[in-house]
């Protein structure tokens, strides 16, 4: 798999994909969440590509305290060959290279196979309860 940051080109290759991953809800505009990260650390919106296919992405970001990762999709297609993995390993180096001392990540409580994934690399649920407050309505 090749990584590489987002291009303007990949959008509708990353939107079927998070369609596919069901990864969109119908209160969040996934174009509008593409187009804000392109706002803010556009080099950390990666792809995943096999025969220049994108089959992955990952958003991270670092907000100076805590690192973040949203996003992240494999292809069903191509899941339990370590894409993931590679895909995530990647972030977190580029947040390590920006200082990060700590990654988040939000995971729904009922999906168990992201939980397990992420057990894997090492992740562990944190006691905290998370919270949100909508700023701007997308629909």
């Amino acid at each position: 798999m090749e990584i590489r940051s987002y291009q303007a080109h990949d959008e509708l290759a990353v939107l079927t994909l998070w369609e596919r991953c069901d990864l969109t809800r119908p209160w969040n505009d996934p174009q509008k969440d593409i187009q804000r990260k392109l706002q803010i650390q556009p080099e950390m919106f990666l792809v995943g590509l096999v025969d220049g296919v994108v089959i992955a992405s990952v958003m991270a970001g670092y907000d100076g305290h805590r690192g973040w990762v949203n996003y992240l999709a494999v292809d069903p297609d191509h899941r339990h060959q370590g894409l993931g993995r590679v895909l995530m390993a990647e972030a977190e180096q580029l947040l390590l290279n920006t200082g990060c001392p700590k990654l988040n990540l939000q995971i729904r409580e009922t999906n168990t196979e992201a939980i397990q994934f992420y057990e894997k690399l090492g992740y562990n649920v944190d006691k905290v309860l998370s919270m949100g407050k909508r700023l701007e309505k997308d629909h």
